[in-house]
């Protein structure tokens, strides 16, 4: 196991921060932190790295004591914080020969440029960091993490600044250090990432893990419903005012309408009994009602102000 959390506790000045954070990463897994601001995911992270003593519960990274071992522990451990500091007077050669030398580690300028081709800041050779925009920052940034080609890697938005390609591109090589056994912690906002790169998410509200899991396991034990985009060749049937609908319809404009199936029910049974029922669907797409969905339902469900009102 390379990264365990057991309902983890730790106050700051006396008042609760984490109030029961769980989760577990293993070898080439690509693991989602997610959750509201303030929710405690940046001190969970701290947590791990043994960066900040935890009141109750346990931290094992590599099966040790981070608070005991974190020295030799975070020389295997790559991390990209959401704000980075930068020596803008140094290019991007130096600034990773730089921290490679605070590894003990010597890289020659062919190897340094080879790294700054894998984060695709190759246009960026000789220039100093001052004159890098947010996204080619973001990209140093990774690399400097990746410096001392870590078994661990701890992203804090780490597409943050990023276009489309950008951020493709970067995922990408997220994929292919998971395929080489890095364990990758991911802790972002952005949940089309974690779709896309995450085998397990747990999501943290209020200091909590309110869940965690595999994504698709989660899903289906919890969403209650999946949205879709449905276009029509023609008009609804007159009478779906009387039936029982096995959708809810919540929006009807022009072709399109975007309903929404209860999680228990088929899509497939669902569409049979529409097209039955004289709907004229040409079109189906999904809309959303998966992990969005799930994230909204969790966070309203288990934050504070909701259990005061409650």
């Amino acid at each position: 196991m390379i990264l365990a959390l057991d309902d983890v506790k730790l106050s700051l000045g006396g008042r609760p921060i984490l109030k029961g954070v769980s989760l577990t990463l293993d070898k080439g897994e690509i693991y989602g932190l997610v959750g509201p601001n303030g929710a405690g995911k940046s001190t969970t992270i701290a947590a791990a790295l043994g960066l900040l003593p935890v009141t109750s519960g346990a931290v094992r990274l590599f099966n040790r004591d981070p608070r005991v071992h974190g020295d030799a522990l975070r020389s295997r451990i790559g991390a990209l914080p959401e704000q980075n500091g930068f020596h803008e007077w140094m290019s991007a050669e130096e600034y990773l020969a730089y921290f490679a030398s605070l590894y003990r580690l010597e890289y020659s300028s062919s190897e340094l440029a080879d790294r700054i081709g894998q984060i695709g800041l190759e246009a960026a050779t000789g220039l100093p960091i001052s004159t890098y925009s947010r996204g080619m920052k973001q990209r140093l940034g990774l690399a400097r993490a990746l410096i001392a080609d870590p078994r661990l890697l701890v992203l804090d938005e780490p597409t943050n600044g990023l276009d489309p390609r950008g951020r493709r591109e970067i995922h990408d090589i997220f994929l292919a250090l998971a395929g080489t056994g890095t364990a990758i912690l991911l802790c972002t906002h952005l949940l089309d990432d974690v779709e896309r790169l995450c085998s397990r998410v747990g999501f943290i509200v209020d200091g909590r893990t309110v869940a965690e899991g595999r994504i698709g396991d989660l899903l289906q034990s919890r969403a209650k419903t999946h949205r879709f985009r449905v276009r029509l060749a023609g008009a609804l049937p007159a009478d779906n005012s009387k039936l029982s609908l096995p959708v809810r319809i919540l929006s009807h404009e022009g072709e399109w309408a975007i309903v929404d199936i209860p999680a228990d029910t088929a899509p497939a049974v669902a569409w049979r009994d529409l097209v039955f029922r004289g709907w004229p669907i040409t079109e189906i797409v999904s809309a959303g009602g998966g992990l969005e969905e799930l994230y909204m339902d969790l966070t309203e469900a288990n934050s504070e102000p909701h259990r005061r009102a409650a």
